[in-house]
């Protein structure tokens, strides 16, 4: 298995990267201003599900499919940005909720939120390429399973993703529910959220393999 010394200098690396603003924080942050905090942790569960479905992909070698199939890429590239762009549309076009002065009801069950986490993180190339990228550098043949290393990987990847987006989620629900005393429908969230959708689809659409 894989050593202490390799955990705590992956972990050192994850930790860096998981603290530095990205695609992902920016949907969970909007979210949660928009919806609360179980919507921003059932979003975030969706991207972290997402997260082992990548690594097991790398685990079974299918990520190599788009460094050896540019076509590959592209269509799961573009198929994400039509998908957000999708979201964006239906975000904008929903009727505003009525904000009671300590919650904020969410216009979308938690379910739905993990699947469109899900879904987002899955039809992200980059996600998979970072994957491939990242964690075979980490993974030792002597120190047995390769997809079990992969697996406990992505676990630790996980587990500071859960800390760092937690305290996001936290912070960025306490000044929802500040801004939710108004007691009245506000569109605001909803253009919030739907310009972060719109923003990660033009960013993935634009995006290359670099």
């Amino acid at each position: 298995m894989l050593t202490p010394a390799t955990l705590a200098l992956f972990s050192g690396a994850c930790f860096a990267l998981t603290v530095t603003p990205g695609p992902d924080m920016l949907l969970i942050a909007s979210r949660s201003v928009s919806q609360g905090r179980m919507a921003g942790f059932a979003s975030l569960a969706g991207i972290q599900v997402g997260t082992y479905c990548h690594a097991m992909a790398a685990a079974f070698g299918l990520s190599q499919l788009f460094l050896a199939v540019p076509f590959a890429y592209d269509a799961l590239r573009f198929a994400g940005a039509i998908y957000l762009l999708y979201l964006a549309w239906k975000t904008l076009r929903a009727k505003p909720q009525p904000a009671a002065p300590l919650t904020i009801a969410p216009a979308l069950s938690p379910g739905r939120i993990f699947i469109q986490g899900l879904l987002t993180n899955i039809l992200n190339p980059k996600m998979a390429l970072f994957v491939l990228a990242l964690f075979p550098q980490f993974v030792r043949l002597q120190d047995g399973s390769v997809a079990a290393q992969i697996l406990i990987l992505a676990t630790v990847l996980n587990l500071i993703g859960l800390c760092v987006n937690g305290a996001v989620i936290l912070g960025a629900s306490h000044v929802a529910r500040r801004l939710s005393a108004r007691q009245r429908p506000a569109r605001w969230p909803h253009y919030l959220l739907g310009s972060v959708f719109a923003g990660l689809a033009l960013r993935l659409a634009c995006a290359n393999r670099n």
